[in-house]
């Protein structure tokens, strides 16, 4: 018998697994492609750019970094952005240049990249540094001829000068936070003598250290001849990127990724590390994760241990499922209104009376943006659980019970444990969602500048009512809302990467802790 001609596809799968496995393929390299966005563009801000003295053909010149080229409109060649800094000498930062009027670009080893906390960076060179202050606030002056330090002297005396500097920021700093708040704050509950003459003490030498580093400036020249004397004091930091090796631009780089994950934001967010946005994020996320758990687990353990499957459970399954499609910004309104304004003004009225109108929980805070995410993530942890007590054999329970266990030991003791998996899995998805929500915090809690973590020495140590940072709304802020976008815009894509890494290692952490319980309790049949 001749055999029929074959149309289509062989026998078999055809193509759908190619496509699904093409599928997976281009899911992972978009992903891949992201990350490696986020780190180029994040990562490398902080690597020292070198930078170039551009002389144009009219004569002018400038020093900066070139950033990006682009072509002009209407066509006819191309223009070139430059990170020119000197916002006090000329007004703005960035400057385009056509690149046909470039008429020669040199690196000079002498270029010098100041960081100020006024004014932004400064490009230029160094001419002179003196070390005294020989008048008033307001009123420095030159003074002895030999009292200044010129050519390279006074670059080695400058960079020793921030060294100390920094010392002495990071003694201020703790001296505030360690010392100076908690006193004033257990001073502020009752009238206390010996507290009284430490704080005394401590703002003593707060001054004292004030004092201290208002001394010293040094004389900058813009490229173009533009003199200007800039206190110490007022710089964070100092590089010569030009003459720099490898080796000490990876130790820069390396020591600018470190002060961006620990010390706090500064000029607007535009500057400055996210360190509490970090600390903020995470304790948001487990705080959250401590109020969802037992009433997810317990609402699934009713749901399909407990109650009667008749329709009215039907009903609340629905439910459930429908209110895991709600949009983020309506549990931020009801939080507001609720947690806020509802339960928040209560307890003002009850407890904090003294201090009103001022409000203690009456406002956003910790607490409330905690609850409204919990109750956000909710509908995910109820479906993971009783998704996962479904797929538990009914022998299971069956067989403990036959053995003479209780309903309530038959729960606790063996469908809970084997259960516990999916509830983890709960868990991971919830976490993935609340730590990138940022809607609902903008009205719950989150703030713009909170350089104060919610944890301190000061009973009760965790302070539920503080407004907190956020790594998701940080880049919002940094992207949208920022004096120079420009400048904000490779610190926003830092703070991405650092945002996906932190949900990664909370998930990676529940992710583990799953398949230690999975291969301890024996994986579950596959219906």
């Amino acid at each position: 018998m001749a055999m029929s001609k074959q149309r289509g596809f062989p026998r078999g799968e055809g193509p759908w697994p190619w496509l699904t496995a093409g599928s997976v393929a281009i899911s992972l390299l978009m992903l891949g492609a992201l990350l490696l966005l986020l780190a180029v563009r994040g990562l490398g801000h902080f690597w020292p750019a070198p930078v170039t003295l551009v002389e144009l053909q009219d004569g002018s010149r400038f020093a900066g970094m070139a950033v990006k080229e682009a072509p002009l409109p209407g066509g006819g060649g191309e223009e070139r952005l430059y990170h020119t800094a000197n916002r006090d000498l000329e007004g703005s930062p960035w400057t385009w240049v056509e690149v046909a009027t470039i008429e020669a670009e040199r690196h000079p080893d002498d270029l010098v990249v100041l960081e100020r906390q006024r004014w932004g960076a400064f490009h230029g060179r160094l001419m002179a540094l003196r070390g005294g202050d020989d008048g008033v606030e307001g009123q420095r002056k030159v003074g002895r001829e030999d009292a200044l330090v010129e050519g390279e002297a006074a670059w080695q005396s400058l960079v020793a000068r921030l060294a100390e500097l920094e010392a002495l920021r990071n003694e201020l700093a703790r001296l505030r936070d360690d010392t100076i708040l908690p006193l004033a704050s257990r001073l502020a509950d009752g009238e206390n003598a010996t507290l009284a003459a430490e704080l005394a003490r401590a703002e003593a030498r707060l001054r004292e250290l004030q004092m201290t580093m208002e001394s010293g400036e040094v004389l900058l020249e813009s490229v173009d001849g533009t003199r200007l004397w800039q206190p110490i004091e007022g710089i964070v930091r100092a590089q010569r990127p030009n003459a720099m090796s490898v080796p000490d631009k990876l130790a820069a780089w390396g020591q600018g990724v470190w002060r961006f994950l620990a010390e706090g934001p500064r000029a607007a967010n535009s500057a400055g590390g996210v360190w509490p946005a970090i600390f903020g994020t995470v304790l948001m996320v487990l705080l959250m994760s401590v109020l969802v758990a037992p009433f997810g687990v317990l609402a699934a353990i009713y749901l399909n241990e407990v109650a009667h499957q008749g329709r009215m459970t039907r009903l609340v399954r629905i439910a459930v499922r429908n209110l895991a499609g709600v949009p983020s910004i309506v549990y931020g309104v009801f939080g507001l209104g609720v947690f806020v304004y509802g339960i928040g003004g209560s307890l003002d009225e009850w407890f904090f009376a003294d201090t009103l109108p001022s409000p203690t929980f009456g406002t956003g805070g910790l607490l409330w943006a905690s609850l409204t995410l919990a109750l956000l993530t909710l509908p995910v942890v109820i479906v993971a659980t009783e998704e996962g007590l479904a797929r538990i054999p009914d022998h299971q329970r069956e067989g403990a019970l036959a053995l003479g266990a209780t309903r309530l030991e038959m729960l606790t003791r063996v469908v809970l444990p084997m259960a516990t998996p999916a509830m983890l899995t709960g868990m991971i998805l919830a976490v993935a969602r609340a730590a990138g929500e940022v809607a609902p915090l903008m009205l719950v809690g989150v703030a713009k500048l909170a350089p104060q973590v919610p944890v301190d020495g000061n009973f009760p140590f965790l302070h539920l009512e503080r407004k907190f940072m956020h790594l998701g709304y940080h880049i919002y802020d940094t992207a949208f809302h920022g004096s120079d976008v420009q400048a904000a815009l490779p610190l926003a894509y830092a703070t991405a990467l650092l945002l996906v890494l932190v949900i990664l290692g909370l998930n990676l952490t529940a992710i583990f802790l799953r398949h230690h319980l999975r291969s301890r309790h024996g994986r579950l049949p596959r219906h």
